[in-house]
């Protein structure tokens, strides 16, 4: 079996080398990540200039760009052959809700999950970041079940770990995403220059976080699992739309 590993922490992330440390006891492992933390970068491409593909002292490979840009390059001109599934991750921090629109570690998975691999984006749900083990043995665990159990459609499976020892977890549950309140309004200040400059707000505290939301998953302790896809098509409008359009 033969991983592609990504994320959207960069490189040296810890973890992502605990993921890759963890998922090497049963597959060949390949690491292609963003040479610097592009966290937010969602599924942007670069365009406007070439990519770098280098590699550090570790044996992981690095590239000038975007998370989306990593598996893009690694599985259209990097890799021989498509791997059997491309694990983006571990993210410090979760991705849950509306994160998963703006998540660079979401938007790897999804680049492996358009170019026809298996994807997962996995997520540390805390602020301490010092459970990362208990994230790469939940993943280890998922991946043995998809290589003895494959699922009959294409995946793209969204996970969030709470930050707890492996121990302490509550489960798993298959969850829906959930939604945050907008976001805190930005934070204005002065740089030394005399300028105004502007930082992007924290998210909002969760709304729809109720039983079956990924939010309640990971509240309770359980690992969240958050299967998605990629059509945005908003169904439930079209007649409406189609009579608005003869009127």
């Amino acid at each position: 079996m033969r991983i592609l590993l990504s994320n959207d922490d960069g490189y040296f992330a810890p973890g992502l080398a605990a993921l890759a440390e963890s998922l090497s006891r049963i597959a060949e492992i390949i690491v292609v990540a963003p040479e610097r933390d592009r966290s937010g970068a969602s599924n942007s491409l670069t365009l406007d200039r070439p990519l770098l593909l280098r590699q550090a002292p570790s044996g992981f490979y690095y590239v000038n760009g975007t998370p989306t840009d990593c598996v893009h390059l690694a599985v259209t001109g990097m890799l021989p052959d498509l791997p059997d599934m491309v694990v983006s991750g571990i993210n410090h921090g979760a991705n849950m809700g509306d994160d998963t629109v703006y998540s660079g570690t979401v938007a790897a998975a999804t680049e492996g999950f358009l170019l026809g691999v298996p994807a997962l984006a996995v997520s540390l749900a805390g602020s301490g970041g010092g459970n990362f083990a208990t994230a790469a043995r939940v993943v280890l665990g998922l991946v043995e079940q998809f290589r003895d159990r494959p699922l009959r459609q294409p995946c793209l499976l969204n996970v969030n770990v709470p930050d707890v020892p492996y121990d302490a977890l509550q489960g798993s549950e298959i969850t829906r995403l959930g939604k945050r309140h907008k976001a805190e309004p930005v934070v204005k200040s002065v740089n030394p220059r005399g300028e105004t400059v502007y930082w992007v707000g924290a998210a909002g505290a969760a709304q729809d976080a109720g039983e079956g939301t990924d939010f309640h998953a990971v509240a309770n302790r359980a690992v969240s699992i958050t299967p998605l896809q990629v059509d945005i098509t908003r169904y439930g409008q079209m007649d409406e739309l189609k009579k608005w359009l003869q009127l």
